[in-house]
């Protein structure tokens, strides 16, 4: 398979260089993102042990259930960039290993958006039975996707250059 061409970045940087940068870069937005679903995963796995799960109807413990699944993926996908570095390191692929620590990153995120949605889901369904539920959970999820993706993707896409 061909080499694709290399990326203009707008820096005289080797390929490794830049590979470094990137990675020292991914590995801060990472912990972030870690810090929050470890939090909300270590909040979940304590529910289950609590006397209201017991009284959750069966639609609430399938809602649990699914968020707590969403949940250890999510917390897999932004652990795994540390591993797949750990793993590689070394073997002179760090370009190869930031493509896919970014990707891992990015399924990270959308899972952490679906662990949230489903959280949010089921504390609004326990704490109030009423019909505006679903509007609330849209609003919010509709909010994180302009915060975490649209803004993102408008600056991206506003601010950089054609050259």
């Amino acid at each position: 398979m061909a080499e694709a061409a290399p990326r203009r970045t707008g820096r005289n940087e080797t390929e490794d260089e830049r590979a470094d940068r990137m990675w020292s870069e991914l590995i801060q937005e990472v912990r972030v993102a870690q810090m929050g679903v470890q939090i909300l995963f270590g909040f979940l796995l304590t529910v289950v042990f609590t006397p209201t799960y017991a009284k959750l109807g069966d639609t609430e413990q399938t809602i649990y259930i699914v968020t707590v699944v969403l949940g250890a993926a999510a917390t897999g996908a932004l652990i795994g960039p540390v591993s797949l570095h750990r793993l590689v390191s070394g073997r002179r692929i760090k370009p190869r290993a930031v493509e896919w620590a970014s990707r891992l990153t990015f399924v990270g995120l959308v899972l952490l958006l679906a662990t949230m949605t489903a959280s949010l889901l089921l504390i609004l369904r326990v704490a109030t039975h009423d019909g505006f539920v679903p509007w609330i959970v849209t609003a919010v999820v509709l909010w994180y996707l302009l915060c975490w993706f649209g803004l993102p993707l408008w600056t991206r896409r506003r601010y950089t250059s054609r050259d």
